[in-house]
Formats: C-alpha cells, structure tokens, sequence
C-alpha cells in the first residue's frame, strides 16, 4: 500500500474539524476497509495526486463532473477569465443566459431552465414545483435511486445512505416521510398500482432514467416508456433526475439516449465542468409559475455564478465536438469486456452493468435491474477488489453502490493499466 504519512496527519486533523472527517458521506472511506483516504492534493488528465505525492488513475472523476479529465486547460483558462472580472454580482450575467440557451437546445423536454447550486436544489425545487402545480402531495420514487438529500427524498435511498446502512435519516420528520412512496426500480406494475391506490394524490414521480446511486442499472424496455404514459393519464409531472446521466449518458442525457421526454428534468455535475451549478426545467408552461413570473418560490444566491458558468460552458462546448460520445462509447464498452473477460479467467462472479462511459461492477450473478439486486453483492468481495487495485494506483470509487466514471482524458494506455490490474488482483 502506498505511504501516506501526511494523508494521515491531515485526517487526523480533518476527524477533529469535520464529522467522520469529511465534506460528504460518499468520501468516507469505511465501507472499504481502509483509514486513512488518501488525501487528494492535485488532479491533471486522467489522475489525481495525494499529499503524500502518490499518483492514481481515478474512475471518481469528483463523482462525475469531470468528463474531460481534471484541470483541463480550456476550462481552466475560461474559469480563469470569468474570474478576472469578478467572482459574482447577485445579478443577470450573459454567460447564465448562454448556459440556458445550450442546455434548452441541447435537452429535449427543455424550453425554459432554473439555474441553481446543487442537485440536491434542483430536485427539491422540482418537486416543490410539481406539488406546486398539481395542488398535490405525494411523490413516487425509487428504491436506491438517490435525489439528494431533501427531506422528502431520504427514504429508501441509495449512494452514501445505502453505503453506509442508513435507512433514511433522523431529523426527517414521519409526516414529510409518509408522503414518499418508494418502489421497486423497473417495476411499472408496482408504480401502476400505488398510483391506483393513492388515485389523485400524487403529485409527481421522480425517477433516474439510468440509476447511479446503486450502482449503475439500466431501465428495463417498456419501463420509462410506461411511466410517461402512465403520468400523462394521471396528471402526474414526471421528473426525471439526470444530474449523474445529463450529458453522460448522451448528449441531452438518458432522455435523448431512450426517446423519453419527461415533464421536468434536474441537470447537475457535467452543466458546471466541476464547480457548482445545476439546474431544473421543462416546457414553458411548466416553468412559469416559478417565481417571480409566478407564485412558487425558489431563490439563491449563488445561482448562475458566472465563475461556477464559464467552466460548464467550456465543458459542455468541448462535448459537441464530433465523435466525442463515440470516444466514450468505445472506452466504456472496451474496458467492460476486459473486467468481464479478466473476471472469468480468475474464476470471479460479477456483473458489469453499464450506460456509455458510466459502469458498475457487482459482484454478484446478473442480472441487476433493481436494488434488491444490487444488494445480493459480495462486499467483503469488493472491498478486497478495491484494496488491490488501489495497491496498483487505480482510484475507484470507495463503494459497490457507486458508478465508475470514465473521462475522455483516459487514453488506451490507462485502460489497459486497469484492466491489467483487475487480472492481477483476480491472479488472471
């Protein structure tokens, strides 16, 4: 294992300042076994360097903004002159207007967008939307799907809650609670009867289009597809949280990748390139009760920071390129075969879901099309997986619930690398 002397100075330090040490439960790392993390002091391509000055290949990508790699220079130099004329202003600034323009033409059930700070934001304001313009109170969401950490998404959730064993969290008071209902993930019949159940009461249904809080599951054919039906008949705003696929999973997100076009959408991490900006939006009519054209109130600060602006805009730019998406296809589909082709050869039982250049690796038997599915993983199994490769300095991220994020900034060579790694670690 790599020397982290000063990587454990800083934790120490981080224990006493920090709960757990940390900024968010997702960087623990206690669910692999390992203390203290290394402490990330740079990040440059496809790696990240810790204080200790230890290089890894890294499939975190900050949890995946990163889609370019880190510290691109385009990036870099548009944060850098945004930043020159000023860090913000609490006012309208062009490059928020030329961010809406790109996401409205680039995602298909936009016309009209809200730019706020996080995705937990765009969720909850989403929502608030949704119950806003139905006069309803429940909401459907998914086992394992994650939407931040809002009071009315905290049940049955997935990423650091499920990680960590949390069944939903204290503080979130049973009233709120109760008007969550939370279903089996690819289960239409399942939501068809809640819906029937609770005739008239729900307000919306809010759902992954690729799940990647329990690791990465695909929507079964005919499941997105019913749900958008299933809303239209009910009156019913169906929400669709691409913060992790928006832009990942295709250029306009899982909705252009599945020809699904939800009522609202809640974009996040790859829109802001790294820095913090996401957003939520839908058609016009949708979008225009929002305050202050309307009467449901949502407001920040720091919404459309014109610094957090220019590197979305830089980023988002760099992905229209031709063959870009092509590029990400054919390195997510490449290394899926390698883990597969190495797992076997090691006598190893996984299953590789996977949506472009994000994937999971479950070790477990397939499929994995639902949470209780993706519970059936051997964590011991993954966590001395991820010990092994962390020895050979590939970053992963700390949980068998998480995706793996693959930037265009991985060349063939650190494919291959990870790929050699996962067979020594399976002894080939």
């Amino acid at each position: 294992m790599a020397n982290l002397v000063e990587s454990q100075r800083w934790f120490e330090k981080a224990l006493t300042l920090m709960p757990g040490g940390v900024n968010s439960p997702v960087r623990g790392w206690g669910a692999v076994g390992l203390t203290p993390p290394p402490l990330i002091a740079r990040g440059a391509g496809s790696r990240v360097y810790d204080v200790d000055g230890n290089s890894y290949l890294d499939f975190v990508g900050s949890w995946g903004p990163l889609i370019l790699g880190h510290a691109v220079p385009e990036v870099v130099a548009a944060v850098q002159e945004a930043a020159s004329r000023g860090l913000g202003f609490g006012a309208t600034t062009p490059g928020e207007v030329e961010l809406a323009q790109l996401l409205v033409e680039a995602v298909p059930s936009l016309e009209m967008v809200r730019l706020v700070t996080s995705g937990t934001e765009a969720c909850m304001s989403a929502l608030r939307l949704a119950r806003g313009a139905t006069g309803r109170a429940r909401v459907i969401k998914f086992d394992g799907c994650y939407h931040g950490h809002a009071d009315s998404f905290l049940v049955a959730a997935g990423s650091g809650v499920l990680t960590q064993a949390i069944p939903g969290s204290p503080g979130v008071p049973a009233e709120i609670a109760a008007l969550t209902l939370s279903l089996p993930y690819n289960d239409l019949e399942a939501v068809q009867e809640a819906v029937k159940r609770h005739a008239g009461e729900i307000a919306a249904i809010i759902v992954e289009p690729v799940a990647g809080n329990m690791g990465v599951v695909l929507p079964r054919e005919g499941f997105l597809e019913g749900l958008r039906q299933l809303c239209h008949q009910e009156d019913i705003i169906l929400i669709f949280d691409e913060v992790i696929s928006g832009f990942r999973a295709a250029w306009g997100g899982a909705q252009a990748r599945y020809r699904v076009k939800p009522d609202l959408t809640c974009l996040g991490k790859i829109i802001a390139g790294g820095l913090p900006v996401a957003a939520y939006g839908g058609r016009r009519e949708r979008m225009s009760p929002v305050a202050p054209s309307g009467p449901i109130y949502q407001a920040g600060t720091l919404s459309g920071n014109p610094v957090a602006v220019a590197a979305g805009l830089a980023t988002l730019k760099a992905l229209q390129r031709a063959g870009t998406y092509e590029q990400l296809e054919e390195k997510g589909a490449w290394l899926e075969a390698e883990l597969v082709r190495a797992a076997a050869r090691g006598g190893a039982e996984i299953t590789v879901n996977r949506a472009g250049s994000l994937l999971t690796l479950f070790f477990c038997r397939g499929p994995v099309n639902d949470l209780e599915d993706a519970k059936k993983s051997d964590l011991n199994r993954f966590r001395q997986f991820f010990q092994g490769m962390l020895a050979q300095g590939i970053y992963l991220p700390p949980s068998q619930f998480e995706a793996w994020f693959i930037s265009l900034a991985h060349g063939a060579e650190d494919l291959e690398a990870t790929a050699a790694a996962a067979r020594e670690v399976w002894g080939r």
